[in-house]
Formats: C-alpha cells, sequence, structure tokens
C-alpha cells in the first residue's frame, strides 16, 4: 500500500489535514443533529390519558343524544317548572284586555288616590292632627256612595264629625280631572282597598254623581249639616259584581266594551 492510500484511509495522518479543526466540525455537526433530533422527537411526545378520556365522553354523551333521537332536549309536562315553560296552546298568544271589576276599579282609583295621600296617608289614615282618616271613617264606609261623592267633587268646609273625632278644616274640591270612570274607581278604592266594603261603585252611579255636582254648582263646598239630612244614601244605578269581567281601558262590563272576556 502506497503512502498516499494510507493517508486516504487514515486522514488523520494526512500530514496536510488540521486534526483538531476537523474534531472540532465533526463535534458542531454531531451537536447540530442532535437538536434536530430532539425536537422532531418534541412533536411526538405521547397524547396525555385525560384527552382520550374527555374526547370519550363526548362520544357517549353524542351517542345518547342521537340515540334518543334528540328527545333529551325534548319538552316534558312532567319536568320541573313546566307550567312555567308551557307553550301557549291554539296559535299566537292573545292579549288580556280584561279582569274581575274589583281588582280592575281598585287598580286604577289606587292611581288617582296619589293625589290625596299628602293629606290622608298612603294608608288612609290621615295625620291624627288636621286630615282626618279615611280608613274607618263612617262617610266612606256605609251606605251613603251620594255623600262621598259629594265631599270629593264638592269639597267639605266647616266642623265634621269622622271615627269619633270632630274635624274643623277646609277640603277643597277634588273634581278637577276626574270623569266619571275616574270617579267610580276611586269611591271604588276608598270603599274596598282602603277599607274592606269589598263593593264596586259603577260607572252609571258616578254619572248620577257628576250630574249632581253639575246642577248644584261648582265651587261650592259642602257641610256635614247638608250632607246628613238628603245625601246619606246611595247613589242612583246598581253596584257593579266584584267579579264581573271589565275592560281595564273602559272599567266598563266587557261584553259592553267589546273586550275578550
Amino acid at each position: 500500500m502506497s503512502e498516499n492510500d494510507s493517508n486516504q484511509s487514515r486522514p488523520d495522518l494526512d500530514e496536510n489535514l488540521n486534526v483538531s479543526a476537523t474534531h472540532g466540525n465533526l463535534k458542531g455537526t454531531s451537536a447540530a443533529a442532535l437538536r434536530e433530533k430532539r425536537v422532531h422527537e418534541n412533536g411526538m411526545e405521547p397524547v396525555p390519558l385525560w384527552i382520550f378520556l374527555v374526547a370519550g365522553l363526548a362520544l357517549l354523551v353524542g351517542g345518547a343524544v342521537l340515540g334518543q333521537g334528540g328527545k333529551m332536549f325534548a319538552y316534558n309536562s312532567n319536568d320541573l317548572w313546566a307550567d312555567e315553560f308551557k307553550p301557549f296552546e291554539g296559535g299566537a298568544e292573545e292579549e288580556v284586555t280584561s279582569g274581575p271589576a274589583l281588582k280592575s276599579y281598585i287598580a286604577a282609583g289606587s292611581k288617582i288616590y296619589t293625589k290625596c295621600t299628602g293629606c290622608h296617608g298612603a294608608d288612609g289614615k290621615g295625620d291624627g292632627a288636621n286630615y282626618p282618616p279615611i280608613a274607618g271613617s263612617e262617610w266612606v264606609t256605609g251606605d251613603n256612595t251620594e255623600a262621598l261623592a259629594m265631599i270629593i267633587l264638592n269639597g267639605v268646609q266647616g266642623p265634621i264629625d269622622v271615627a269619633g273625632k270632630t274635624w274643623n278644616n277646609m277640603m277643597p274640591s277634588q273634581a278637577l280631572g276626574l270623569g266619571a270612570k275616574e270617579l267610580a274607581a276611586l269611591m271604588t278604592y276608598l270603599r274596598s282597598s282602603l277599607n274592606d266594603v269589598g263593593d264596586v261603585v259603577s260607572i252609571e252611579m258616578a254619572e248620577e254623581a257628576m250630574k249632581q255636582y253639575a246642577e248644584r254648582g261648582e265651587g261650592k263646598p259642602t257641610t256635614q249639616s247638608e250632607l246628613k239630612p238628603t245625601h246619606m244614601k246611595h247613589l242612583p244605578g246598581e253596584l257593579l259584581a266584584p267579579d264581573a269581567l271589565v275592560d281595564f281601558e273602559t272599567l266598563l262590563p266587557a261584553a259592553d266594551a267589546g273586550g275578550n272576556g
């Protein structure tokens, strides 16, 4: 074997070869190869067990739903709160426009009474000093809706006995803004909400009160001496049955007002 052949098979014996530099290059090449191998191996790490568990659970749930044909989410009338979400039967929901007379009149009357609370209080008990009570007043609870209407529409002046005490003050007329419907609702509220009479003053009765007010003349406060001899009675007309259906807007019987009752 020639010297050249020997040097080719043993490069480390080549006199022209820089052994240190060659070893350095080989070492760098090996390190780069190892890094590339580690990067490649990181992408091939085993999938965590919890991912298999979640995927398996999802498949089980999906299979159960599909196996029931979607019935898992179907409405069941026996379910909890079923009445709360029961679909409306019979097509589109109809608007409710009528209800029991007593509740309807009281609801309307409560709004009108707000202008009276400054004197008589929200509970109708007055202030105990200057303004008499409405709750427990014989002028409100008796069979004397005519006298009550006179007081509301005309006001009252001078001494008047209320709930066992004599009051001497001036109550102004409350007729401004009141029609027969509003007067009927207010009187019903006074009698059957602030008190427990339980009847409904009809619009027909309130219309009679408005006629008396117009005939008597505006701006003339009534007095106890005027009320007691002739007005301690019901207004002409009939009281409305508490459970009669009335139109919420007109407060007339639902059949007359074209309601849905």
